[in-house]
């Protein structure tokens, strides 16, 4: 994405952002005799500064925090007792990075620490998923269906062997796991996953680009009672796999699970803006969004399929979503859509009166862009993946159309509502901050990802059009194959 040079607020917003420091990734786990300090994925061991910690309870994530370990200070000592202030005794009782922000699970995090129900049935929805939970830990994985984890990579082969370790070590007693090449440029892939991981990983090819057509490749090979999606740029935590698949085993009109994205270091300036505008986490109530119980906080429901979860840590029933089509494949990463293939699968599950189910516990380490020009092309990709799988969506099922246009008016004011309680907490600037330090999101970027939003539709229906010509051309060269042999 090319800059605006002749801004000068864009200039002074990307002056801002490259003064944004480091902040040191952590976890710790509040129960048993003395509390385990350790340092993110692949991050060095905490020292004094910043630190971003998750905060654990029997090594369930129920919280995350910021704080300052002072120079000279024993880390552990200072994390231990912040952790423990926040009163991190539960899930959704530790503050989360922005303060005064409502989450994507309708709650409000405010600056004490605490969280507060905007909804009082969440609590009641939690109780239910709760129950599940606890009888997971109690029966060791015991119970759970035999689950398939794919992951679309593409000319990533170090992110991939370090996503591909940790899924290895998952403590889930069934599962396999499906590597999709997707449109390679080299073998570099198909060497890796067959010299390092031999059997144990079963590694395709799908030529055609996009992430949505990875996607559906993956569908069609796997043989789990549950399919898992993850990216090649996560580092699942060893309870990722039990903990998102155990709901389908309690409930059998769940369609699809959704599970925590943390980052797994926060380095560089995108990183940790990105971070502390709420990154890609979905809070720390499990919730259950049920289409015959639409949540009264949602007046667009189910169309605001952002809040539910993302690509990174979903899961579907497979016949389920082998029942609705799989993923559009003219959405997600890698066509002119831009993304929206995630969205649109949780939608199309929800619509055919499908549950899904959102929990923390299933955990994974997302690595964030590093770069001002990521963060550009992430926002616009946003915007365009947003308004790309609505009218993928609506053109797959225009019987939506009037439930929809329905719905309209009840949440552009929810929306405009929102804005205007950000803007007064935040003194009219974009909300986020990080304790005491606040990064204002940049105006560029918003800009950027409302352009996405208008040019979502178009980049749609190009994905559809070169879709479209490409099963042409195939056929026609088929066809012609087909004639050479007849005449030889």
């Amino acid at each position: 994405m090319v800059h605006e040079g002749g801004d000068a607020r864009t200039r002074e917003e990307i002056r801002r952002f490259l003064a944004i420091g480091s902040v040191q990734v952590a976890e710790i786990d509040l129960d048993g005799d003395e509390a385990a300090l350790r340092p993110g994925p692949g991050s060095p061991p905490v020292t004094h500064g910043e630190v971003f910690l998750l905060v654990r309870r029997a090594g369930r994530p129920v919280g995350t925090l910021l704080a300052r370990v002072p120079e000279g200070a024993d880390p552990r000592a200072v994390l231990t007792a912040a952790a423990a202030g926040t009163g991190g005794t539960s899930a959704g009782t530790v503050t989360a990075p922005d303060e005064g922000a409502e989450t994507s699970d309708g709650t409000v995090t405010t600056p004490d620490g605490t969280v507060a129900a905007s909804d009082g049935r969440v609590g009641a929805r939690a109780g239910a998923v709760g129950a599940c939970a606890g009888a997971v830990g109690a029966g060791g994985g015991a119970g759970l269906p035999f689950a398939s984890v794919v992951v679309a990579t593409r000319e990533r082969t170090a992110q991939l062997g370090r996503a591909l370790d940790s899924l290895l070590a998952q403590e889930h007693p069934r599962f396999e796991i499906v590597v999709v090449d997707n449109a390679p440029l080299t073998g570099g892939t198909r060497e890796l996953v067959e010299r390092k991981y031999g059997e144990r990983v079963r590694y395709v090819c799908e030529p055609v680009p996009g992430l949505a057509v990875a996607h559906n490749t993956g569908l069609a090979e796997v043989r789990g009672e549950v399919v898992a999606f993850t990216d090649d740029d996560v580092v699942a935590d060893p309870r990722w796999l039990a903990e998102l698949t155990a709901p389908f085993a309690a409930d059998r009109r769940l369609g699809c699970a959704t599970g925590l994205i943390l980052p797994a270091r926060l380095r560089t300036p995108a990183q940790v803006l990105l971070e502390s505008h709420g990154g890609f986490a979905k809070g720390f109530t499990p919730t259950t969004y049920d289409p015959a119980d639409p949540p009264r906080d949602e007046p667009l429901f189910p169309f605001t399929a952002g809040r539910f979860g993302s690509g990174a840590n979903m899961a579907f029933r497979t016949g389920t979503l082998r029942s609705v089509g799989g993923f559009d494949p003219a959405t997600g990463a890698g066509t002119p859509a831009r993304g929206g293939d995630d969205l649109y699968g949780f939608v199309r599950v929800l619509a055919q009166g499908h549950r899904l189910h959102y929990t923390p516990y299933a955990l994974v380490w997302h690595h964030h862009r590093e770069t001002w020009a990521d963060l550009e092309t992430q926002a616009y990709g946003y915007g365009a993946g947003l308004t790309a799988y609505l009218t993928a969506v609506l053109v797959n099922r225009p019987a939506l159309l009037p439930a929809f246009l329905a719905r309209l008016p009840r949440g552009l004011a929810h929306a405009r509502a929102l804005t205007a309680v950000r803007a007064a907490d935040s003194g009219g600037a974009a909300p986020g901050s990080h304790a005491t330090r606040t990064h204002p999101w940049p105006r560029r970027l918003s800009r950027l990802q409302r352009r996405g939003m208008l040019y979502g539709p178009v980049g749609y229906l190009r994905a559809r059009r070169a879709l479209a010509n490409r099963t042409d051309s195939a056929g026609n060269a088929g066809n012609a194959g087909n004639a050479g042999r007849g005449t030889r």
